[in-house]
Order: structure tokens, then sequence, then C-alpha cells
């Protein structure tokens, strides 16, 4: 382990599980949330950030050395569905742009609990209609997410492969996909796993939901069907909690006939990538991410 990945580990596992196993408001998750997204995520040189409006909620436009405005990677942020915005993962997103010469465009969806679901997904629904609409083909859109944003694009991917109007590519980075809760890595992993406490995944569930059906296919995509589907790129670290839900996920779509990319990185927390910049290791993911997409022209 270099001593950069032990850092992050260690910095996680006694800053921001502690924090989270802590915390009672809602608001000082998304204060803190941000403050770390402020003071420790690395913003790539001649990024530019641009705030728009998208299906009547607010938007933000990244970019770093863009290529072609044709094409854009619609990124749905990840925050357990009550936290996390645009900011909190620009600079990620901006990285990103970087390597692959594509724009990217963040929805600011409504969160719970002021929220409950199905908020969340509608907006992100919306905001891809919204694209749509402004004349961007679905062959130059790339959808993507983290966590709970990674499970919200695997829901949009299936509605869209339903309506045909299907996205070009997906990729989810640890998605939360299965609310039901029923994967073995959340206790096996309970201790392994640097970033998030499992003791409080229940609760963070149920304000979301508010009385919702967990195996609800809009929450958890785990149980819903991708008719020609494009491919799909998975990202999760073998010691986080929500391994089983990429693994399961790979496993549902390779069933139904899907090109599915999955990549299971060691020791590492929660949406590493986000430490771009700092982590090595989230350096590469990106590339992986990156040079998937780029790959997408050559097919």
């Amino acid at each position: 382990m270099t001593i950069r990945k032990w850092l992050i580990n260690v910095g996680s596992r006694l800053v921001a599980k502690r924090h989270l196993a802590r915390v009672q408001e809602i608001p000082d998750v998304r204060r803190s949330f941000h403050r770390m997204a402020q003071l420790g995520f690395h913003t790539p040189p001649l990024s530019l950030f641009l705030e728009d409006t998208l299906a009547e909620r607010p938007a933000l436009w990244v970019s770093s050395g863009v290529k072609s405005r044709e094409k854009v990677i619609y990124y749905i942020h990840g925050g357990g569905y009550v936290a996390g915005s645009p900011e909190t993962h620009k600079n990620m997103l901006a990285a990103l742009s970087q390597l692959c010469g594509i724009q990217a465009c963040l929805i600011d969806y409504r969160l719970a609990p002021e929220h409950a679901f199905p908020a969340a997904i509608d907006d992100v629904l919306a905001g891809y209609l919204a694209l749509l609409e402004r004349g961007y083909a679905p062959e130059n859109i790339i959808i993507g997410g983290d966590s709970a944003g990674g499970g919200a694009v695997l829901v949009l991917l299936s509605e869209l492969c339903k309506r045909k109007i299907a996205p070009r590519a997906a990729f989810a980075l640890s998605p939360l996909t299965d609310l039901t809760l029923s994967g073995e890595s959340l206790r096996s992993n309970a201790k392994s796993e640097a970033m998030l406490p499992v003791e409080r995944i229940d609760e963070l569930r149920d304000m979301y939901l508010q009385g919702a059906d967990p195996a609800d296919p809009r929450a958890s995509p785990l149980f819903v069907d991708f008719p020609h589907c494009p491919p799909v790129l998975l990202q999760a670290s073998d010691s986080e909690i929500l391994r089983d839900d990429t693994c399961r996920m790979a496993a549902v779509l390779e069933a139904q006939g899907v090109e599915v990319e999955t990549y299971i990185w060691s020791d590492l927390p929660h949406v590493w990538q986000i430490f771009h910049g700092w982590l090595p290791d989230a350096d590469l993911a990106l590339l992986q991410v990156a040079q998937f997409i780029k790959g997408l022209s050559r097919t």
C-alpha cells in the first residue's frame, strides 16, 4: 500500500466515518461535505464552471480542455440522496473532462428529507430530457454518477432504454443499487469500509424513501430491466460496504446481454475517485473511465 492510499484510508476512517456515525442533523452533513470539497478536492488547471438552469433546476457546466461541445457527460452526484451538489463534485468532473475532452453537466436535483423519493429520480429524468430539447443527441450523451447518484443513473438508464432514447453509454462509481440492503458486503465489509458507517444506512434509506417500497425499481436498479442497453462501466472497492451492490448489478446487466466492464479496486474508500490529484489510484480510476468513454468513438 502506498503512503497516500494509507493516509486517505486512515483520514477517511478517523474523520469522515466518525463524523457520519455521530452527526444528527442533515444540514450539518451538507455543510461538512461542502467544506471538504472546498478545502480538500483538487481543482484541475484551466477548469471552467458555468451556472445554468436545467429542467427548472440549478445545474453546473464543467469543462477543462474540451475539444468538442457536441458531446456531454450528464453526471448525477452522490451523497445518499440527502447531501452533495454539483459544487461538491465539480472538481472530479473537471478532471474527467480534461482526460476525455468532453464537457460535463451536473444537475442539482432535489434532496431528501425535504423532497422524498421519487423527487430525485424525476429531476434526473427531466434533466436528461431537457438536454435532448437543447439539441444533444442521445448518442452524444454519456450518463454517469457515484454512490446514490450511481444508483440514480442506472434507474435513469433503464427508463431511457424503455423509451428508446438511451445514451451512448453509462458509468457508475460505487453505486447504491439495492435499497432492500440485502448485499452481503454490508455486513462482511462493515469494518474494512473506510468511509461509510453501516449502522446509519437504514436511517439514510428511510429518510429518502419515507415509506416507499425499497424494492421499487425506481429506488433499486438491481430489480429493473435494461432492454437494448448501451455499454456500462462499473467501479467499486473490494473493501467497501457497497461492493456487492456493484457486483450483483454487473451480474444483472450481463444476464440481460449488456456489455459491462466491471472493475473492483483494492482497499480504497467509497468513491475514492473524488480524491483525484492527491491519490494516484483516483487518477488511474478516472483515466479508466476516460478510456472507456474515448473507446466508444471507435465502436
